[in-house]
């Protein structure tokens, strides 16, 4: 677990994530973070949630389709 410190940014309040974490987390500065709500608490992501189910079901068609998709590449 990482303890973050909230610190005042203008007119807003941001949290600085340490080197460690965004070396994990494979972002840097200028990277768009997805903070989602989940039944447990929250969810700190650099992929954008619906995005992921897409490509999730994207992948479940392209497996199941893949003598299809091979023919059609020809």
């Amino acid at each position: 677990m990482v303890a973050l410190k909230l610190s005042k940014m203008g007119n807003s309040v941001g949290a600085i994530l340490p080197k460690e974490v965004l070396a994990r987390l494979k972002v840097g500065q200028g990277d768009t973070l997805y903070l989602t709500e989940e039944p447990d608490g929250y969810r700190l992501t650099p992929y954008e949630p619906e995005f992921e189910a897409q490509m999730e079901e994207a992948r479940r068609i392209m497996k199941k389709r893949r003598n299809v998709l091979r023919e059609l590449a020809k």
